[in-house]
């Protein structure tokens, strides 16, 4: 397990496009789908990382909170499979029913996503909101909060605050601090 920090993107900038990533249940998912969000949070995240195993119970309570606010979360897989077996499709499927995830969990198995998007680790959280334009625009990159270890710890909900601000239609007024967790396992 190596440690590694989210790499910040360009606040502001254009949600990359993606198109027909499988579900855990069945369905596909493209950007498209998402026309009636009013926020999406995209999360990298995958099903071996100690990291997002910590944070995963947290990301379901706010996918949650959050369904009636029209705030979609979405998980993206983007781990090579093939050399980390627990991150398989099929795998994917038996995490989502074990945890009872609210949220859609997607499978990237191309890495096209994650490259597109610049993410570098699990949990890797990017949150859009769209413009006066109706472009889905980057508002929120980083940590869920500030202690991944031990939620009873937590003093700083940096993600819930986020999209607290942007259901107001107010900009984050915070320091935004990066993810960290596992790196993303490229394919070779």
């Amino acid at each position: 397990m190596v440690l590694t920090y989210s790499q910040q993107s360009a606040i502001g900038s254009e949600i990359p496009n993606f198109v027909d990533l499988p579900e855990v249940f069945g369905d596909k998912y493209s950007l498209s789908d998402f026309e009636s969000a009013k926020i999406l949070v995209v999360i990298f995240m995958c099903n071996h990382c100690p990291y997002v195993q910590a944070v995963l119970d947290r990301i379901n309570a706010l996918a949650e909170d959050f369904i009636s606010e029209k705030v979609q979360f979405i998980g993206i897989n983007s781990n090579d499979a093939e050399n980390y077996p627990d991150d398989s499709f099929e795998n994917m499927k038996k995490v989502a029913e074990e945890k009872k995830i609210k949220f859609l969990y997607l499978y990237d198995e191309s890495q096209k996503v994650a490259k597109d998007f610049g993410a570098v680790c699990t949990p890797d959280i990017f949150v859009y909101k769209k413009n006066a334009e109706n472009k889905w625009i980057l508002k929120y990159q980083g940590a869920i909060d500030d202690n991944w270890k031990d939620f009873s710890a937590v003093s700083k909900h940096y993600l819930r605050d986020a999209i607290f601000l942007l259901l107001q239609d107010k900009e984050i007024d915070f320091e935004q601090k990066a993810s960290m967790g596992c790196s993303i396992k490229w394919k070779n």
